[in-house]
């Protein structure tokens, strides 16, 4: 076998992200196939060279909760209280197929690789499509078969879901970028015996994450009342709260469910964006980290936060941690951006792999320009990356030693047919939507 080519990633300010926060002023990274060989200072070691131009490079950052074709639903009905059951559970009973599925994960990868996001956790239906469009991107991935009671798209009855989801884990069982998860949609409308069986299978395949909406809602905790206990403790119950699981948003957990989720080990994937559109409220997340939870910085769904791109989420999670806790001290840029890259990773199960640039782990990392006036003087570059930094700043971005886009310029996916086939659908929905407007 070849020895893979060394690339060094020349003149460039680097942020490891490693336990040390260590930067490089001027410094290189040597790349050997998909993984980092060695970086530092000084002069670099031979190898073809690309010089980085002074910008900066930092790891991939990594969004470990979203769904990513719901970008065919961004801004519609949003000012419509009851826009979730007049408008987006009849569409996608009616039109969401996998081809559709698998157009509107393609805008959300193309959105996403622009926007220098590297990993994804996504939760949907038709995740065998996801996956592929993950692959043919060049992104890493967690596909979540979504499990629920009430009518999906990809499944009618609980067993057929199953069967997707052991269908799925046998897909992917060997890729070296996409891993499959097991998604139950909430505690209340999956159960606590289909939540039971999702343990049983979390069991048989302990190297799996799961995925759950976990405390977000007034109407769960509601639900969860009726059984005698928080939406914490009956997962719990049924087995689910462990290190394998990913608990989305957690908007309202007691003290005692915090102590138990950090107890258990589970993680929590934290979306203030989506939060603050819909009126919830601010997730205790000063508090879960404060117990050594690790919580990540997530998009959820472009239905609900519109955007993509981590970095329109960093300033409301930074702020609304300072309300909350009344003081600038709060949630430091430090932490977000951790959260952002090695933090994320360990809530997937992957901070040995990725979230940091060390030597032995993948080569996913992005480049970030400072050539715009918007981002200077930097005094403190964490908080640069937290308030200041846009999606147009990332100009690279790279998966597994990949380039998957330069310069802008995306190399993986057709950004013009991307684009076309999804307004195509957009087209469908609008049409739907005035049916139902007009009760035709």
């Amino acid at each position: 076998m070849l020895p893979a080519e060394r690339l060094i990633l020349t003149n460039a300010r680097i942020l490891t992200m490693d336990a040390g926060l260590t930067e490089h002023a001027r410094g290189w990274i040597a790349l050997e196939g998909d993984r980092i060989a060695a970086l530092g200072d000084g002069a670099p070691p031979e190898g073809r060279q690309q010089d980085m131009g002074g910008d900066l490079v930092m790891p991939g950052m990594v969004n470990p909760h979203c769904h990513m074709p719901m970008t065919l639903f961004r801004g519609l009905g949003e000012d419509v209280d009851d826009r979730l059951f007049r408008y987006i559970l009849p569409l996608e009973r009616a039109l969401v197929t996998a081809e559709v599925v698998e157009i509107g994960a393609a805008l959300a990868a193309l959105e996403m690789i622009r926007g220098g996001v590297t990993t994804v956790a996504d939760m949907y239906y038709f995740e065998d499509r996801i996956g592929a469009v993950l692959d043919r991107s060049g992104m890493r991935g967690v596909v979540g078969q979504t499990l629920a009671d009430f009518a999906a798209p990809d499944h009618e009855s609980m067993d057929e879901g199953f069967a997707r989801l052991d269908a799925l884990a046998d897909m992917y069982r060997d890729h070296p970028r996409i891993t499959a998860s097991a998604a139950p949609h909430a505690p209340y409308s999956t159960g606590i015996e289909v939540m039971a069986r999702v343990a049983e299978w979390s069991g048989a395949h302990p190297e799996l994450p799961v995925q759950m909406h976990l405390a977000e809602t007034q109407a769960e905790l509601d639900w969860a009342a009726k059984h005698g206990a928080t939406t914490v403790e009956l997962t719990d119950r049924a087995g689910l709260l462990n290190p394998r699981l990913v608990a989305a948003h957690v908007m309202y957990p007691s003290e005692s469910d915090m102590d138990l989720i950090a107890e258990r080990g589970a993680h929590v994937a934290h979306n203030a964006r989506s939060n603050g559109k819909a009126g919830r409220g601010i997730a205790p997340v000063t508090e879960l980290r404060a117990r050594g939870v690790k919580v990540g910085i997530a998009t959820d769904g472009p239905m609900s936060g519109n955007t993509l791109d981590l970095f329109s989420q960093f300033a409301p999670a930074a702020m609304f941690q300072k309300i909350a806790q009344n003081t600038r001290g709060a949630l430091p840029c430090t932490d977000v951006i951790r959260m952002a890259t090695i933090e994320g990773a360990a809530t997937l199960g992957m901070a040995d792999r990725i979230g940091s640039l060390e030597p032995g782990k993948q080569a996913d990392l992005i480049r970030i320009s400072l050539a715009d006036p918007r981002l200077h003087p930097i005094y403190d570059i964490y908080a640069m990356l937290t308030f200041a930094t846009m999606p147009s700043d990332v100009t690279g971005t790279m998966v597994a030693g990949r380039w998957l886009m330069e310069d802008r310029a995306v190399t993986t996916l057709e950004a013009d047919k991307t684009l076309a086939d999804a307004l195509q659908i957009a087209d469908r929905f609008r049409a739907r939507m005035h049916d139902i407007d007009t009760g035709a």
